[in-house]
């Protein structure tokens, strides 16, 4: 292994160059300003202290909001999506989700530029309804833009680690459970729900921590009206010129995203502790099953 040691030295270096020193920069920013004629830069907690400003608290609760509902929503339409596909053949299942993921491979400006044509006043919607006979409907610079345009774009992170759970769940406990007297309805939320909630949490993760911290989607379909934490940053750092305060706000909401990653990482582990008990205590019941039905035969 010591000759491959070598090779991963660059990977090192450049993840240090890319990774590292820009969260120590941000960090030295974020407890320090402005200095007198004769020091540069002085230590400061002041950054900190302006979270408690109600425009900024304002920005935030925005921002989990819309963020725990964009996840919710994938989270409803991706599992039955990710469950039909898992019930496919494997070569439609491979099919289906590259229909999935294409849309990813599209810039993400693209692909809102294309949701700003479709939502517009005078867009693909509002010229179908009036073709029905409908009055204009308003959805530009609005929540529900920028929710749709959200879920669009995050979607397929919801889909794709539940589809992984679901095929690489062991099929013959669902028969178990089938054999032991569950309905398709218990069998569903007892055993196969139950055993992709690690699926479920990893899409959870990828949804809900991007979608906090975007600022292209908010700032394109909502109009620069409904600002983000994400549009929050680039503001101090762009238009105002405040790094030092940019930097405390993506410092704290880089901390924020670590403890929920570390609070979805302890869940994940605990759903896998007791989804290999359940799956033990399954198989162990369908042997006893077919145990049964062999003796009585």
């Amino acid at each position: 292994m010591k000759q491959y040691k070598k090779l991963v030295s660059p990977y090192c270096f450049w993840l240090f160059v890319l990774t590292i020193v820009p969260m120590l920069l941000i960090a030295f920013y974020a407890f320090t300003a402005k200095g007198t004629e004769i020091t540069t830069f002085r230590f400061t907690l002041d950054n900190f202290f302006r979270f408690i400003d109600p425009i900024f608290l304002s920005v935030l609760m925005r921002s989990f909001v819309l963020g725990i509902l964009t996840t919710l929503i994938c989270l409803l339409i991706g599992y039955p999506i990710a469950y039909m596909i898992s019930k496919c053949q494997e070569r439609t299942q491979t099919l289906l989700i590259l229909l999935i993921t294409i849309p990813t491979w599209i810039n993400l400006l693209m692909r809102t530029y294309a949701w700003m044509s479709i939502l517009s006043n005078n867009g693909l919607i509002n010229h179908a309804l009036q073709a029905l006979g409908f009055a204009k409907v308003h959805m530009m610079y609005t929540d529900f833009s920028v929710v749709i345009g959200m879920v669009y774009n995050f979607l397929p992170f919801m889909i794709l680690p539940i589809h992984t759970s679901l095929t690489n769940m062991d099929k013959s406990l669902t028969e178990a459970s089938m054999d032991l007297g569950a309905s398709r309805v218990q069998t569903f939320f007892k055993i196969t729900f139950r055993l992709s909630l690690s699926g479920v949490l990893t899409g959870v993760t990828m949804v809900f921590l991007p979608a906090i911290s975007a600022f292209v989607i908010p700032k394109m379909l909502g109009g620069g009206q409904y600002s983000l934490i994400g549009n929050f940053i680039e503001q101090q750092f762009i238009t105002v010129g405040n790094w030092h305060f940019g930097s405390a706000v993506s410092l704290v909401l880089a901390i924020i995203v670590i403890a929920l990653m570390a609070l979805i990482y302890k869940a994940e582990k605990r759903t896998n502790m007791s989804n290999e008990d359940e799956e033990g205590g399954s198989r162990r019941n369908g042997k006893r099953k077919k145990i049964r039905k062999s003796s009585l035969h």
